[in-house]
C-alpha cells in the first residue's frame, strides 16, 4: 500500500507545481501585457517576473507575424514595421515605453533622489519623455526595416530574439538592486524581495532558446552589449535613486530592445 500512497503523493506535488506555474504565467500576463488573465490571480510580480521572457515571445511573434502580413499587404517595409509595432503597443498597452518616457523626463529634469521619483510619478510626459519615444521608436522602425530587407528569412526570429533578451536583462535590476519607492507610491506596488536565483536562471534560459534557435553569431555578439547596457543602468540607477523602480525596468528593456537590434544591424553590414 505504500507505493501507491507514494505515487499518489508524488503526482499530487507535480500537479500542484504545474498549477502554481500556470498561476505565475497568469500573473504575468496581467502585469505586463493587455490580454485577459483571468481572475482570481494573488501573485507577487516577483514570482510572476520570471515568466517576462516568455511574454517577449508572444509579444515578438506577434510583431514579427503582423509585420509579415503588413509586407505581404503593402509591399513596403516601413509600412510593415510600423503596423508591428502598433501591434505590440496595442498588445502590452505601451507599458514599456510609458517607463522609457517617464526616466527620461525624470532623470532629465531631476538632481535629487527626491525630485527624480517624483517627476516620475507625474503621469504627464514631458519634452525629455517625449524626445526619447520619438528617437526609440523612430530608431526602431528604420532600423527594423532594414533587418527585414537584408534578413527576410530569418526576421522572425530576430525580432523575437529583440524582446526575449531586452526582458532578461530587467529581472538582473530586480535581483541585484533595491526598490527605490517604499513609501507606497509606486504604479506596481513595493518590491521587497528580490527575485530568486531559480527564477532569474529560468528566464535566462527560457531568453536564449530563441536566440539558439535563430544561430545568428552577430546575434548572440548584440547580447554582449546588452549585457553592458544593464550594467551601466543599474549603476547609474543606483546612482541617482538608490535602486530601481517599475519605470526603471521599462526603459531598461526598450533601450536594450534598440541596442540589440542596432549592433545586429552594425555587425551584419560590416561582416558582408
Amino acid at each position: 500500500m505504500r507505493w501507491p500512497a507514494l505515487h499518489q503523493r508524488v503526482f499530487q506535488i507535480k500537479t500542484n507545481m504545474i498549477k502554481r506555474e500556470i498561476l505565475y504565467f497568469r500573473a504575468a500576463l496581467m502585469f505586463f501585457t493587455r490580454l485577459p488573465a483571468g481572475h482570481n490571480i494573488n501573485v507577487g510580480l516577483q514570482s510572476a517576473a520570471r515568466y517576462l521572457p516568455m511574454i517577449g515571445i508572444l509579444v515578438g511573434a506577434t510583431g514579427a507575424t503582423v509585420y509579415y502580413l503588413g509586407h505581404l499587404l503593402f509591399k513596403d517595409p516601413y509600412v510593415a514595421v510600423v503596423l508591428s509595432i502598433v501591434a505590440t503597443l496595442l498588445m502590452t498597452g505601451g507599458f514599456h515605453e510609458d517607463g522609457l518616457a517617464d526616466v527620461a523626463d525624470g532623470f532629465g529634469g531631476g538632481w535629487t533622489k527626491e525630485k527624480i521619483l517624483e517627476i516620475m510619478k507625474d503621469p504627464r510626459t514631458g519634452a525629455y519623455g517625449v524626445m526619447a519615444l520619438v528617437c526609440s521608436i523612430g530608431l526602431k522602425i528604420f532600423v527594423l526595416a532594414k533587418l527585414g530587407m537584408l534578413l527576410p528569412d530569418q526576421f522572425f526570429l530576430i525580432y523575437v530574439c529583440g524582446h526575449t533578451i531586452s526582458r532578461v536583462t530587467p529581472l538582473y535590476l530586480m535581483r541585484f538592486l533595491a526598490y527605490a519607492r517604499l513609501d507606497g507610491t509606486s504604479k506596481i506596488g513595493a518590491v521587497n524581495t528580490a527575485v530568486s536565483i531559480s527564477a532569474l536562471t529560468f528566464a535566462t534560459i527560457i531568453g536564449f532558446i530563441p536566440l539558439a534557435i535563430l544561430g545568428v553569431e552577430a546575434a548572440w555578439i548584440s547580447a554582449i552589449p546588452c549585457a553592458t547596457l544593464t550594467l551601466y543602468l543599474g549603476w547609474y540607477f543606483q546612482k541617482w535613486i538608490d535602486g530601481y523602480t517599475g519605470d526603471c525596468l521599462g526603459a531598461t528593456q526598450q533601450l536594450n530592445e534598440l541596442i540589440f537590434y542596432l549592433c545586429l544591424l552594425a555587425i551584419w553590414n560590416y561582416t558582408l
